[in-house]
């Protein structure tokens, strides 16, 4: 089988590690696609120092793909005329990533889509294919991936996504056009099933890891993987997010991930790195406090997307925060919890950044 090959400045781009914010999708208050917020948003992720984009996803809401509501194609086309506008006006390029769900012909018909509108990957869900094997997972990954390079994508039960072992990842990765894995199980043992499976496939290195588990960023990000692999010790980290959570506070999580990667840095004083560490460690329990009010914990993620609408539209960023679904909204409580940890930490909030901007990405 043929597989497309990324470009070599996006490998090398999602091996060095970024962030990669999973876009929202922006509506008015009457329900309808609202182009220049869309718009907006995009090129506010690309200020923030975002190094990617990753749109119709769950965070773009899945229902766009629903008869009748038909906006894959307008969001995906709206992000990539923004990024190709920043491009042609000086700006850095973005690696633009496609969500792809469904069986395997809507996914194959979702990636040429993406494809054929520029975009350099696809993050391909499995939640679809709740009842196949091994064997029948990675047919279809193959089949999708003779369209597109793929970013697997591990997707946490709780809103939709499915178990995958060790043996799937291992066969996973080892597909040519492979570039990077998202894992978001929100569980440490299955993210280690994703990490041993590409140490064991023999990409460790060419397979960028990167965490989707908004519930554990910085120590995902802080935290070196070792496995022996044929009496080899194969050393692994996750260099950057693919996260909801990043859809807010986006400048703040761009520094964020520069401390952990200086952190992490080898040629760095030790004793400098260890004071480094331990200020991380601390700002990860706040990072994860913060998203347990974004992503509505306390209601089993009922708020998730409602909660990042919430946060946008109050910076001026929306002028709505509907969703698709009527029934995707802010849970009792969910509000005051946001402006709780917006309070407590406010080294997290970009609030005077978006202010500062958001005339000229809006117009």
């Amino acid at each position: 089988m043929n597989y497309p090959q990324a470009e070599k400045w996006v490998v090398e781009a999602l091996q060095a590690g970024m962030v990669i914010p999973a876009h929202p999708l922006a509506l008015d208050e009457h329900g309808r696609f609202d182009v220049r917020c869309q718009r907006a948003l995009t090129r506010y992720y690309a200020a923030a120092g975002a190094g990617g984009l990753a749109v119709g996803v769950h965070t773009t809401q899945f229902e766009i793909r629903q008869k009748g509501i038909d906006l894959l194609e307008p969001a995906l086309r709206t992000a990539a005329d923004a990024l190709g506008e920043i491009q042609r006006h000086g700006g850095k390029r973005l690696v633009r990533i496609a969500g792809i769900c469904g069986p395997t012909a809507q996914a194959c018909g979702e990636a040429a889509l993406a494809a054929s509108l520029g975009y350099h990957a696809g993050l391909l869900s499995l939640a679809a294919l709740a009842k196949a094997d091994d064997d029948e997972l990675v047919s279809h990954c193959q089949k999708v991936a003779a369209q597109i390079p793929l970013v697997g994508f591990y997707l946490q039960p709780a809103v939709g996504g499915r178990r995958l072992g060790v043996e799937f990842w291992r066969r996973f990765a080892q597909i040519p056009s492979v570039v990077a894995i998202k894992m978001a199980p929100f569980n440490r043992y299955q993210t280690l099933d994703v990490v041993r499976g590409v140490a064991l496939s023999g990409r460790a290195g060419q397979v960028a890891l990167y965490t989707g588990n908004d519930d554990n960023i910085v120590a995902d990000l802080l935290t070196e993987f070792a496995f022996r692999v044929n009496g080899q010790e194969v050393r692994q980290r996750i260099v950057g997010g693919l996260l909801g959570h990043w859809a807010v506070w986006t400048s703040k999580a761009v520094e964020l991930l520069a401390r952990c990667h200086e952190a992490a840095d080898v040629r760095a004083e030790p004793q400098a790195r260890r004071l480094c560490y331990q200020e991380l460690l601390t700002l990860a329990a706040q990072v994860t406090d913060c998203n347990a009010a974004l992503f509505d914990v306390a209601h089993d993620f009922a708020g998730c997307i409602a909660g990042i609408q919430h946060v946008l539209a109050g910076q001026g960023l929306l002028v709505s925060t509907r969703c698709l679904n009527p029934r995707e909204t802010l849970s009792p409580g969910q509000a005051q919890e946001i402006d709780r940890v917006r309070g407590e930490y406010p080294q997290l909030v970009d609030d005077d950044f978006v202010a500062a901007h958001l005339k000229e990405w809006l117009e």
